[in-house]
């Protein structure tokens, strides 16, 4: 499973609000929803907040392995 718990961690010590993502990154609220709920999000999405971010994916996301 893919986690985005790491994109909020980069966000707080960078000043990003989830507001500059949307008006200055171009994410509309419903993709922003669906990082919070660690749903499946397309691939030009995580490019678009590494390079606002200015990080790497790692940054961002981490898998982590099901248990089920």
């Amino acid at each position: 499973m893919i986690v985005f718990d790491r994109l909020w961690k980069t966000m707080r010590e960078k000043g990003f609000s989830t507001y500059m993502l949307r008006e200055k990154c171009g994410i509309d609220s419903k993709t922003i929803r669906r990082l919070k709920a660690n749903e499946n999000i397309e691939t030009k999405t995580l490019s678009k907040l590494c390079e606002a971010l200015n990080c790497k994916i790692e940054d961002i996301a981490e898998f982590i392995e099901n248990k089920n």
